[in-house]
């Protein structure tokens, strides 16, 4: 993924709606990005086979393929960003969007400051919330192997622990960021959520039920441990191995 500058950032844009497409180009390339328009998905799949993107913008309603398809279609094999564009009455959808990959998603009519602030937002999750952009890598740590390509997470005996999406996102963000005490609004900014309401305890109840399945003793957890008027850290040193030890 490129990293810095507008100059540097890549943007796809698939939507079936002209003036949309019209008008998100323009916005975005005086802001000094690089961006490239489609209608469909046959067309969104040729131009992620000709050039790497930093995000996609994705519509959800399109005149060849359903946008969530398309969505579970690219996170499949890349984990480049999307962000979905949605008129309001597919909010429902959306959220199934969230729930295969999509990053975030944004209501038309939209403002073009929104898209351009969400769409900042999710680079720089993307850019500063990983401990490495390498896809076929797999995070180690205390028995466990976490492989984020596969979504999966190994036991020592090498048997799959089923996780939720929201589980296997918690845990993905705390892996990546061992050591560091992370907020509630930090977790919930890099496990894809919106803006955290100060009664939510939704980051609460998906920690407790992840230290269910990876605490030898989840009363006294050892592994995600609660910083008092903080947030979590994680206390494991994850260790990147190659993807080759997916198959041992």
């Amino acid at each position: 993924m490129a990293m810095g500058s507008p100059a540097e950032t890549q943007i796809l844009v698939v939507d079936d709606d002209p003036r949309i497409r019209q008008m998100l180009r323009r916005y975005f390339e005086h802001e000094g990005y690089k961006i490239t328009c489609v209608s469909n998905g046959k067309e969104m799949r040729s131009s992620l086979a000709t050039r790497p993107f930093d995000i996609v913008l994705l519509d959800l309603v399109l005149p060849d393929q359903d946008g969530i398809d398309l969505a579970r279609e690219i996170r499949s094999t890349s984990n480049v960003p999307i962000m979905m564009l949605t008129g309001r009455e597919d909010v429902v959808d959306c959220v199934v969007g969230l729930e295969v990959g999509a990053d975030d998603y944004v209501v038309k009519p939209f403002h073009l400051r929104e898209v351009h602030a969400r769409l900042k937002s999710i680079l720089r999750r993307y850019r500063t919330g990983k401990l490495t952009p390498n896809l076929d890598g797999i995070l180690a740590f205390e028995g466990w192997r976490l492989d984020s390509d596969k979504r999966k997470l190994l036991n020592s005996q090498n048997v799959e622990v089923e996780l939720s999406t929201g589980e296997f996102e918690m845990l993905d963000a705390f892996v990546r960021n061992a050591g560091r005490v992370l907020s509630r609004d930090v977790l919930m900014d890099l496990t894809r959520h919106r803006a955290r309401d100060p009664f939510d305890r939704s980051i609460d109840t998906q920690i407790s039920r992840l230290r269910r399945k990876i605490e030898i003793d989840p009363a006294r957890p050892k592994l995600i441990k609660s910083v008092r008027s903080v947030g979590y850290v994680f206390t494991a040193k994850p260790v990147l191995t190659t993807s080759a030890a997916r198959d041992k």
